[in-house]
């Protein structure tokens, strides 16, 4: 699969991408990563890539005719929703998108080509969300300086889960807002963890797990991660389907 990332700051994904699992998917071949600095698209001599907004208000606005000339260059035709085909989408990192989920990344590692805009200032000329790419997306409620880290984040949660990435492939399934078992109610978080040793300063390792009995450490993880997620995210337990086994678990 391969990653386009248009950015004005093509130096700062040095980092975040050279360590853990991204680097050695890209050094198996699994996944292919190319940076794109939105400048080189912007008329010489000052290559400016922002503007004053109209209306007035603080802020600069990032410009559409650079972000139009990259498009048209990775893709190799006009620009809009659905133009790449079914095995590219183009997406448009800003504060006003939607919200990224687990089961976008699990859509996007099934594609050939992800093109990942890292909006920046006070944002992005309405026009490119409108017309230009398929998805505008956030990463949570809050506000960034721009999108290059939101990138960042979406790139490492979407590499993960394409086939081969990942050492064990059960690692990317058994986890938090998995959507692989929703119909038995998944999509919550993931249950808690232990390793050695088995007591630490007086706080030791739940006995079922370290009895060998895996109908019972099946029926202890269920029960830990939906207690968890009642406490920590109601608002994810809510959506869950829970089924009568769930219900009598949550009555222990």
């Amino acid at each position: 699969m391969r990653f386009d990332l248009v950015t004005i700051f093509p130096g700062f994904f040095a980092g975040p991408l050279d360590y853990g699992v991204v680097p050695r998917a890209r050094e198996a071949g699994r996944i292919e990563i190319a940076v794109h600095n939105l400048r080189d698209y912007a008329p010489p001599p000052h290559h400016i890539t922002d503007d004053r907004p109209f209306g007035g208000g603080e802020g600069m606005v990032m410009k559409p005719e650079p972000i139009h000339a990259c498009l048209r260059a990775l893709l190799e035709a006009e620009p809009g929703p659905g133009a790449a085909g079914a095995g590219t989408r183009v997406a448009l990192l800003s504060a006003q998108g939607r919200a990224f989920r687990q089961a976008d990344a699990e859509a996007w590692s099934r594609l050939d080509r992800l093109i990942l805009i890292c909006g920046r200032y006070e944002g992005v000329d309405e026009r490119v969300a409108a017309h230009y790419v398929d998805d505008e997306i956030s990463i949570g409620d809050f506000v960034l300086s721009g999108g290059e880290l939101a990138a960042a984040l979406v790139l490492d949660a979407t590499a993960r889960l394409i086939p081969g990435v990942l050492g064990h492939a059960q690692s990317a399934v058994n986890e938090s807002f998995t959507s692989a078992t929703a119909a038995d109610g998944g999509g919550g978080l993931d249950c808690p963890h232990y390793t050695r040793p088995v007591e630490f300063l007086g706080h030791e390792v739940p006995p079922v797990l370290r009895e060998g009995n895996h109908a019972a450490i099946a029926r202890w993880r269920r029960r830990q991660a939906l207690l968890k997620t009642r406490t920590l995210r109601p608002d994810l337990f809510a959506q869950l389907r829970l089924s009568a086994a769930d219900a009598a678990l949550l009555e222990d």
